[in-house]
């Protein structure tokens, strides 16, 4: 924990002052673009991969960049997405998939989640992507990776206050794929899975 908090005292002490104006603004104002959902990998970090300052995005970070089909009840993840579309009005939606996800990695290579039942219970939304990879792909993971963001997109569409906005042209929503070493960001068309220069 030292170098967390050395990490506070340094932001306190450095960056806090020069960004001082922009923390008062947005101590009173909340008005962010983008809905950036992410996997929660510590290699992936939406605000220094797209070099937004703080108040531009609205993130959901969950395990393999996955987003449950909309269902009623209670979910931490659907109030979330309601909340950026239908309270914070963001025009845009990010699903960013990522090189080397452990969560593709499992389920691309059949890892054995018995011992971990929530973790096994999680994967299963990304179900319809694992149907979509063409069998013995040179690049199992990356194409899941792949297939699993168009998956997540589609199921992005069925929450209401996604399918409002999309119908009333509020909102767009769009692809990504980060590739970790080479820190390069393609986008997937919407109408073809093959990755395109974001």
């Amino acid at each position: 924990m030292h170098h967390l908090a050395e990490g506070i005292h340094r932001f306190q002490e450095e960056v806090f002052p020069v960004k001082a104006d922009l923390f008062a603004r947005l101590g009173a104002v909340h008005r962010p673009r983008t809905l950036f959902i992410g996997c929660s990998d510590a290699r992936v970090v939406p605000e220094l991969i797209t070099q937004q300052e703080p108040g531009e995005l609205f993130v959901i970070r969950t395990a393999g960049n996955l987003v449950p089909a909309y269902a009623p009840g209670a979910d931490g993840v659907t109030a979330s997405i309601e909340y950026a579309v239908a309270v914070l009005g963001v025009s845009d939606i990010v699903v960013c998939g990522h090189s080397a996800c452990g969560a593709m990695t499992a389920i691309a290579e059949g890892h054995d989640l018995t011992g971990m039942p929530a973790i096994a219970d999680w994967l299963r939304h990304a179900d319809s992507a694992s149907g979509r990879t063409a069998p013995g792909d040179r690049d199992a993971v990356g194409a899941l990776v792949r297939d699993n963001v168009a998956a997540q997109l589609a199921n992005l569409a069925t929450h209401p206050s996604v399918a409002r906005a999309l119908a009333k042209g509020t909102v767009r929503m769009h692809g990504w794929i980060f590739d970790i070493p080479t820190g390069t960001v393609d986008e997937l068309d919407a109408g073809d899975p093959r990755p395109q220069v974001a």
